[in-house]
């Protein structure tokens, strides 16, 4: 079934390769349809396009469905095109003529877009509780570690002293930075583009500003043709977002596998969660740190995939944004599945004590011994040279306590505000805005 068919048939091959593998993408666009369908036959009947008894048994039948959704009962059909179609064959098959009704006043490019916004809003939301849950173990396991100092490197050379709390403390502020580009992200999607239809608008009296309200959307895409331009623009600002966790998690990973490094010996994780050699019985590999850090090396290449994939189209639809699915909806996937796989690594590792007891550490605490003939008076260049003509003679002595205190510093972590951050952050979504709205319009 196609919602655009007449009475020429389309060339098999044609048809294989335009519609590609969207019919398995649609599958996640599944219950967002569905939510569409409700808030814009509701508009359809304020404007009497739909009968007030129309409306009723088009909304029972379209919430029966939405329930099959939910309860993983729903499937495209062989002879559909896409999930749009799917829906509205149900309620043809179900419901007699009065199915066909559904479409007035759209187009499918603005049920592709609709369903996109939808379905990217509820992403977002899923992706911002994985990042809180690992951000939490993050802060927890800063503070457990705070007092066991860690080698710090600039150019990879051995620089100051460092600690565990500190290192992991700087993920969980990243991770601050992370959920405010997905606040970004948040506010380009939700934006309700419902009556653009094929990006210029009806002729029919459409209530935009109702299906808004209905479907929970902060705001309206106000010129229709904008409102498909979008198209691209959207998927780019949510690709660049995920990127930016993607980043922090491939600099975790890459930390963790230099860490674990027998050279450095900074943590290790216990064997069930390691992999092994076929040849060498020493090895503990850190598969996992690998392949996290080479997917999120894939994810924040995504924007630059977009954005190519988008880039000389003039304005208005084409079918080039199809594509634009296989690109975002397993990103999703993959990010959270990231997240996941960190939280379980950090909940079991183990770090190594007293480190920088060992002497090979010592030139670690040069700028330490700098600072405290500083404080007793000598100017900052004279003891710079006091200290470096010492270690070229071999007779730097140093000792291993440090003593940092300002904010952000090993001695004090800032760990409350660094959760404020991130609680400020969390809270400016407003999810449960558009949580009412939903269930209002599914119940």
């Amino acid at each position: 079934m196609k919602l655009w068919q007449k009475n020429t048939n389309t060339s098999t091959a044609v048809e294989t390769f335009t519609v590609g593998n969207d019919r398995e993408m649609d599958l996640f666009l599944a219950p967002f349809d569905v939510q569409g369908s409700l808030a814009h036959i509701k508009m359809l009947e304020t404007i009497d396009l739909l009968t007030s008894e129309d409306w009723k048994v088009l909304s029972a039948e379209l919430k029966k469905i939405y329930k099959e959704i939910e309860a993983g009962n729903f499937t495209l059909q062989d002879d559909v095109e896409d999930i749009h179609s799917q829906v509205e064959l149900l309620l043809t098959e179900r419901l007699g003529e009065v199915g066909k009704k559904i479409h007035s006043g759209r187009s499918r490019n603005d049920q592709v877009l609709v369903d996109l916004k939808l379905f990217f809003r509820s992403a977002i939301e899923q992706l911002v509780q994985n990042i809180e849950h690992l951000f939490q173990l993050l802060q927890q396991k800063s503070e457990a570690f705070k007092e066991n100092l860690l080698p710090g490197y600039t150019h990879l050379q051995l620089a100051m002293p460092s600690s565990f709390g500190l290192w992991l403390g700087a993920y969980a502020e990243s991770l601050v930075d992370d959920v405010i580009t997905l606040q970004s992200a948040y506010k380009v999607v939700n934006k309700n583009p419902l009556g653009s239809a094929a990006g210029y608008g009806s002729s029919f009296p459409l209530n935009r500003t109702l299906t808004t309200q209905l479907l929970g959307f902060e705001d309206l895409n106000y010129n229709v043709v904008y409102a498909q331009m979008s198209r691209g623009k959207s998927e780019r600002i949510v690709a660049q977002a995920v990127s930016n966790v993607a980043s922090t998690l491939n600099k975790l990973s890459m930390d963790c596998c230099l860490y674990m490094n027998q050279n450095f010996g900074f943590i290790s994780f216990p064997d069930e969660l390691t992999t092994g050699s076929s040849i060498m019985p020493h090895k503990k590999n850190p598969d996992v740190f690998e392949l996290i850090r080479a997917k999120c090396n894939q994810l924040q290449a995504l924007p630059n995939d977009v954005a190519l994939l988008t880039t000389n189209l003039p304005s208005g639809y084409h079918r080039d944004f199809q594509l634009l699915k296989e690109y975002l909806f397993p990103a999703f996937v993959t990010i959270n599945s990231c997240l996941d796989m960190m939280h379980l690594m950090i909940s079991n590792m183990k770090v190594k004590e007293n480190l920088l007891k060992n002497e090979q550490y010592k030139y670690l605490f040069s700028v330490e011994e700098v600072n405290k003939l500083v404080l007793q008076g000598t100017p900052f260049r004279d003891a710079y040279k006091k200290v470096g003509l010492e270690i070229e003679a071999g007779k730097f002595e140093y000792s291993t306590t440090v003593n940092h205190t300002h904010e952000g510093s090993i001695g004090n972590l800032c760990t409350e505000q660094i959760k404020d951050a991130m609680r400020a952050a969390i809270d400016a979504f407003e999810f449960g805005k558009y949580h009412k709205a939903i269930e209002d319009l599914t119940a």
